[in-house]
């Protein structure tokens, strides 16, 4: 185990691994020492054989393709550091390979779902009021859940439009607001922040208990909440509205080079899968429109 801790430090000192990160890099090392020790083999020098027949059995468990490209990718981050940094004379996983995995499409609200989603908060009350402000700018700048939540006061600038968002790796980059998603900064700011915080010294822009910032689970209830009173029957997850803002920018003529700034994706491949949403937006407007559909 002091060797998984000692490449768990080098993710976090060297790549900026967030917490998740860590933590999932860690269920798959101790799972894949786990196996290892059942077979009185090490996790130094394990033999290839061993991989394949983990895998196998996993995939006979009911574990999906994704999920054993997902650990597979874990073991050879782990290997290449620990061949790197001399704590292995050679790669294990060197001549593994796996049937690639085509991404997921994942799931979309149209516009005009978007704007009941909106429209569902109760904004004649302070938490209505912070519920719509988070809405919009979810949607308004392509956050993630967690990106959200962990937003401070000082990282809004109302006069230039702009937020700063701190992403994954706590890599910095500035979004626009948006004229509308800035109308509702504005309104809660000045009206249900104070109301909502015992100390609006604090930092968290949307406070949740003890004017600490909300949590990623508090927010997803919410939205769930608000999904159900405006009747969307589209499944819902963290990042529908973050897809949401991807796609409905591409239908709309965005540059992809410009979606993945603004997504704060490091790989513009990550990016490329909404293309495939786009694309299957237009094939399914096209059946259901076009004479010949």
């Amino acid at each position: 185990m002091d060797l998984i801790d000692a490449f768990l430090d080098a993710q976090w000192l060297e790549r900026g691994a967030s917490e998740h990160t860590l933590a999932a890099y860690r269920r798959d090392l101790t799972a894949w020492c786990r196996v290892l020790n059942d077979a009185e083999e090490s996790l130094r020098a394990p033999p290839p054989e061993r991989l394949v027949a983990w895998f196998e059995a996993r995939s006979a468990e009911g574990y999906q393709l994704r999920s054993n490209a997902r650990l597979l990718s874990t073991l050879r981050s782990f290997y290449r550091w620990a061949r790197l940094t001399g704590q292995v004379a050679s790669d294990p996983l060197a001549g593994i390979r796996l049937p690639p995995v085509r991404p997921g499409l994942p799931n979309v609200l149209d516009e005009d779902e978007v704007e009941r989603l909106m429209a569902a908060p109760d904004t004649g009350a302070p938490l209505g009021l912070r519920d719509r402000t988070m809405l919009e700018l979810l949607y308004a700048c392509g956050l993630r859940v967690s990106e959200l939540v962990g937003l401070s006061v000082d990282a809004v600038n109302l006069r230039q439009g702009v937020v700063r968002v701190r992403g994954k790796g706590d890599k910095d980059r500035l979004v626009p607001l948006g004229a509308e998603a800035a109308h509702w900064l504005e309104r809660y700011i000045d009206a249900a922040r104070p109301a909502l915080m015992q100390d609006v010294t604090r930092p968290a822009l949307f406070p949740g208990r003890g004017d600490k910032s909300m949590t990623r689970q508090t927010f997803w209830h919410r939205i769930k909440a608000h999904a159900l009173r405006a009747g969307i029957a589209t499944p819902l997850s963290p990042h529908t509205l973050r897809h949401a803002f991807a796609t409905h920018l591409l239908n709309h003529g965005a540059n992809l080079r410009v979606v993945q700034l603004l997504l704060g994706h490091s790989d513009l491949s990550t990016t490329q899968i909404y293309t495939h949403v786009a694309q299957a937006r237009l094939e399914q407007l096209h059946a259901e429109h076009h004479p010949r559909g």
